[in-house]
């Protein structure tokens, strides 16, 4: 297993860099705290459109989908080259890569491989393109990791599909100009696996009602999504009907991809952990010379170091043409864990700093511990939680029974 770069990838990577220097403003710390904004829904707007901006650009450039095949707008890089380019948008925190929540990283991958034809050439270009935006439905009120309890309905009646139900804890898609990739129960008399169908809805659709939930961050992430008679075309049925479950499993696997870049975004706390102990003091000793700093942080420097390598075992793989399953569970399980373990040792380095949240006139780093602290605490949740990723390693992994 060879995880060096060659000369050339190393020249794609520091083109990248040159890109977000040029097209970030030159004080850009990450989109948190550079917009103001009192309210969270105004916030998370501005945020949506300046990302839309950003989107468009790197659409432009083919950068979005750089490993796509070039017929539905990608440049068909290798997954060495997507790497590269991830792990550098996440690093210097670059907004509107990931066309909402998905959209490249599964719903894209996914289409590719259970979408008709009419459906790759729809969607697929416009995604690449910066041109649409995605989130996921998947969640309800009695359905979270029992994700096939599901019990919002769509009801076939002649070319449509008629939805009456509720999503629970949908991030993005708090703007209508979404699209949703919507996990439905179509067989309500076949066992709970087999009943369930996926779908493509356009959040324009009459009849969907979004309603803002606020994290105890105090950022809007997090919606509640209500069908009301909601019309769909059953041409927007991505595969099978009834095997929705079978396609949305794969769909995740994708999506726990992104542990791959959760580790960068990892890395950049470190870093900005570093710089805080080099420059501040404490009783006119600077924290970087404090031996219990010191060993903090060469703890999360080890733990930083092992999550890359885990990330680069699993791009290794794609590049080998293999396809990662309980290695998608691996890092996503590293990731997140490690997300918020740094943020918490980050709040004890830093002090009653790493409790002044973005905005307060003291923070230092911005207050972006502080948040990360608060908002990392879901991610051992999302995508499936940290108990169900290890299940996955212990039977798929290691062979073990259930």
């Amino acid at each position: 297993m060879d995880l060096s770069f060659t000369p050339e990838q190393e020249a794609f990577r520091q083109e990248v860099r040159q890109w977000i220097k040029d097209n970030l403003p030159p004080d850009w710390e990450g989109e948190e705290s550079y917009f103001a904004a009192e309210d969270p829904v105004e916030h998370s707007k501005k945020i949506h459109e300046f990302s839309k901006q950003i989107a468009k650009k790197l659409g432009e450039k083919g950068w979005l989908a750089a490993a796509w095949p070039k017929e539905y707008g990608g440049l068909g890089l290798g997954p060495i080259e997507q790497l590269i380019y991830r792990e550098e948008m996440t690093y210097h925190r670059v907004p509107g890569t990931e066309m909402g929540v998905g959209g490249i990283t599964w719903v894209g991958p996914s289409l590719m491989i259970f979408g008709t034809e009419e459906q790759k050439k729809e969607h697929l270009p416009l995604i690449a393109q910066g041109e649409r935006w995605w989130c996921t439905g998947y969640s309800e009120p009695e359905a979270g990791s029992d994700m096939a309890n599901i019990h919002c309905r769509a009801v076939a009646h002649g070319d449509e599909y008629i939805i009456n139900g509720q999503k629970l804890w949908t991030s993005g898609g708090y703007i209508n100009d979404y699209w949703q990739w919507l996990l439905v129960r179509t067989g309500p008399q076949e066992p709970k696996h087999r009943g369930i169908s996926l779908l493509m809805v356009d959040l324009q659709t009459p009849g969907i009602t979004i309603r803002p939930l606020i994290t105890m961050s105090g950022t809007h992430d997090l919606n509640e999504v209500f069908y009301d008679d909601v019309h769909v075309p059953k041409s927007n049925l991505v595969g099978e009907e009834n095997r929705g479950w079978y396609h949305i499993m794969v769909s995740l696997d994708f999506e726990r991809t992104a542990g791959v870049v959760m580790m960068a975004g990892v890395r950049r706390m470190l870093d900005d952990l570093i710089q805080f102990a080099k420059e501040t003091k404490i009783n006119g000793e600077r924290l970087a010379k404090n031996p219990l700093v010191r060993h903090k942080l060469a703890e999360l420097a080890i733990e930083c170091e092992v999550g890359r390598m885990l990330a680069y075992r699993l791009v290794w793989m794609q590049a080998q043409g293999l396809i990662p399953n309980y290695e998608a569970s691996m890092i996503k399980l590293f990731a997140s864990e490690a997300l918020q373990g740094f943020a918490h040792v980050g709040t004890q380095i830093m002090g009653l700093y790493g409790q002044l949240e973005i905005g307060s006139k003291w923070a230092l780093l911005n207050g972006r511990i502080e948040h990360a602290y608060l908002s990392s605490v879901g991610m051992t949740i999302a995508a499936g939680t940290s108990e169900i990723m290890r299940l996955i390693i212990a039977t798929r992994g290691l062979g073990l029974p259930r």
